[in-house]
């Protein structure tokens, strides 16, 4: 009985190796999260350097300067003009997203 409790707790390669993964799964899953980090960067920087700067400019040019619109109603509409942005950058983020993940999900599929 005391041969069979110590062979069970001494730890074997059968479950240290079912724990590894194969060195090209690794580099695929290394790939696969520096692309979708690259991708959250990139609308990371999109969602706050482009509602801000449509903002101000829009602000600046469109509405007080070539439509002549009071400070007040520039404010307004340029307000309005960076929470649609907010709101596309939001849809381009999901669908590059969800097209990156579906790829993937194809060549997991096909290996």
């Amino acid at each position: 009985f005391l041969n069979t409790v110590i062979f069970l707790l001494q730890p074997t390669n059968a479950y240290s190796n079912s724990l590894s993964l194969p060195n090209d799964i690794r580099t695929q899953n290394e790939g696969s999260l520096t692309s979708t980090l690259r991708t959250l960067l990139f609308f990371t920087a999109l969602m706050i350097t482009l509602p801000v700067g449509l903002y101000f400019s829009s602000k600046a040019y469109i509405f007080e300067g070539t439509l002549g619109m009071s400070d007040r109603d520039s404010y307004f509409y340029a307000a309005i003009v960076a929470v649609v942005t907010v709101h596309v950058v939001l849809a381009l983020f999901v669908y590059v997203a969800w097209n990156e993940g579906s790829r993937q999900w194809r060549e997991g599929k096909q290996d």
